[in-house]
């Protein structure tokens, strides 16, 4: 079981898709008048908060080329946990035929998935209050506290899942210590939790055509021969597995005193044919 490479990227599209979410938010700043002066789009990083933190507390002026930027958008992974309540039966299978012609007769299996929850943490940062409100009200109308995005859980199968994004909570916090060169932070962390699947390796075989079961009356003797055929063929010949198709049944009788050979695909005259019961 273990020791099979496979890696379908399943975690990694999931946290792209829930950063991609928050990619495009912007704020405005006006003047007294109300006029807009500044339109910003508010920058997203993966990382942990405190790291940027660390960042405005080494440069509080700044006054450096390389200060960071407020406000800002960052967030991180958290714990993984399998979530029961969402699991498959085990034994079902996804399947699908290979269309590329170099792998042309060839099905692809693969074992029902396996369901996951994964925590993660948005946070805002801004330096006043009004640039934090305007991306958390950006952001809360969406979810209900839910929000569902599609994804291509599995492209080689043809899977698409939705993906749940529940908002669990929303924590406010002003770090802002009263010396007058400290640089004021404040932040807005966001806590969601994504239900999704992680799924096993996928598994290739030939695609069966046709079944072939010769019928014996004879058995005890010691050179038996095959006096019924039946064969069960797809119709049309041409369907693959994932086709609506019906079966075409043919049954034959032979006298001939012949057996099939599986290694010539024919039927001859061999003796003596051992047979296992």
């Amino acid at each position: 079981m273990l020791g099979q490479q496979f890696y379908h990227e399943t975690i990694r599209n999931v946290i792209v898709a829930f950063g991609t979410m928050f990619n495009n938010i912007q704020i405005v700043r006006k003047n007294n008048s109300g006029t807009v002066i500044q339109t910003m789009k508010v920058p997203l990083a993966y990382g942990p908060k405190q790291k940027f933190l660390t960042r405005l507390d080494q440069d509080p002026s700044a006054s450096s080329a390389t200060a960071i930027t407020l406000p800002r958008l960052g967030f991180e992974i958290g714990a993984l946990s399998y979530d029961p309540i969402r699991k498959m039966n085990r034994v079902q299978k996804f399947k699908k035929v290979k269309s590329s012609s170099s792998s042309a007769n060839k099905l692809d299996t693969q074992y029902m998935p396996v369901p996951y929850n994964m925590d993660i943490t948005l946070y805002t940062m801004a330096k006043n209050s009004d640039d934090a409100l305007q991306i958390v009200e950006q952001i809360l109308p969406y979810f209900q506290p839910d929000y569902t995005l599609t994804i291509n859980d599995m492209t080689d199968m043809g899977i698409k899942k939705d993906v749940p994004i529940i908002l669990n909570s929303i924590d406010y916090e002003d770090n802002y210590q009263g010396n007058f060169e400290a640089r004021r932070a404040i932040i807005y962390t966001l806590t969601f939790t994504t239900k999704f699947f992680l799924y096993g390796p996928v598994t290739s075989s030939k695609v069966i055509k046709t079944v072939q079961v010769d019928q014996y009356s004879n058995l005890p003797d010691v050179s038996p021969t095959r006096e019924q055929r039946y064969t069960v063929s797809p119709k049309p010949i041409t369907a693959d597995a994932d086709d609506d198709f019906g079966f075409n049944e043919t049954t034959s009788f032979f006298e001939d005193a012949k057996n099939f050979d599986p290694v010539s695909g024919t039927d001859v005259r061999k003796w003596p044919l051992q047979i296992k019961y």
